[in-house]
């Protein structure tokens, strides 16, 4: 059972993070043989103010 867990900023929309989910699917299938209906892929969401990079918050550029 493939398991991806993706991260991602806030912001996209959802027929953005279906094509996401579905081309991830589409990819392990490919590439390992495992059947869609098998694999699995999480998304987690997270705030721009929960997030920085190099010491700044996603929420203040």
């Amino acid at each position: 059972m493939p398991l991806v867990h993706i991260e991602l900023i806030e912001g996209r929309s959802q027929d953005q993070l279906k094509t996401l989910v579905k081309d991830v699917t589409d990819a392990i299938v490919k590439d390992t043989g495992a059947p869609a209906e098998h694999v699995h892929v999480i998304l987690n969401e997270m705030k721009k103010d929960r997030y920085a990079v190099g010491g700044v918050l996603k929420s203040d550029e």
